[in-house]
């Protein structure tokens, strides 16, 4: 089984924030690898990493960062392949890290998620990849199906919960 999808993250620390996007990719039976790779500590594996990603069959790169967040955008200045940024919380709530990786130079796009929004990245990587692939298409449609009968449930839930003036 080879990856199509890459997860990069800083240092392991960020490992607790994108378990979640592990976990989506794993759900929807999407091969992916998982790697730490620091923009200003291993800049060369980073730029390895990047040239050398398409070759190797990646088709979506989620790269998380935080406090100066400069990976997602190091990495998508070196591929043509779509990168999905992740900022993770640190310094400033992880204001920081968003706008590190929201910020920049045309030609150069990162797509950028919420701050700790793993999940959010995982969803996009997967919707990109649906483009070209009618099995991971209809996996992402029975889940998103399912996200809206959680909802119908949470309302059937709400409405059994009894008080004097409430009125549904």
């Amino acid at each position: 089984m080879k990856p199509i999808v890459s997860i990069i993250m800083g240092s392991t620390s960020d490992m607790p924030v994108m378990e979640k996007a592990c976990q989506f990719l794993n759900d929807m039976q999407i091969p992916f690898e998982v790697n730490a790779l620091s923009a200003h500590r291993t800049p060369k594996a980073v730029e390895e990493f990047a040239t050398g990603a398409s070759s190797r069959g990646i088709k979506v790169i989620i790269a998380a960062a935080g406090m100066a967040a400069a990976l997602p955008g190091v990495i998508a200045a070196q591929t043509t392949l779509p990168v999905i940024g992740v900022p993770i919380k640190g310094m400033l709530d992880g204001l920081d890290a968003m706008l590190s990786i929201i910020q920049m130079p045309p030609g150069i796009p990162v797509a950028t998620v919420g701050v700790n929004g793993a999940m959010n990245a995982a969803i996009l990587a997967t919707e990109m990849l649906a483009l070209a692939d009618d099995t991971i298409a209809q996996r992402l449609a029975d889940y998103k199906a399912g996200l809206g009968q959680k909802i119908e449930k949470a309302n059937h839930d709400l409405a059994e919960i009894k008080y004097s003036y409430k009125t549904n």
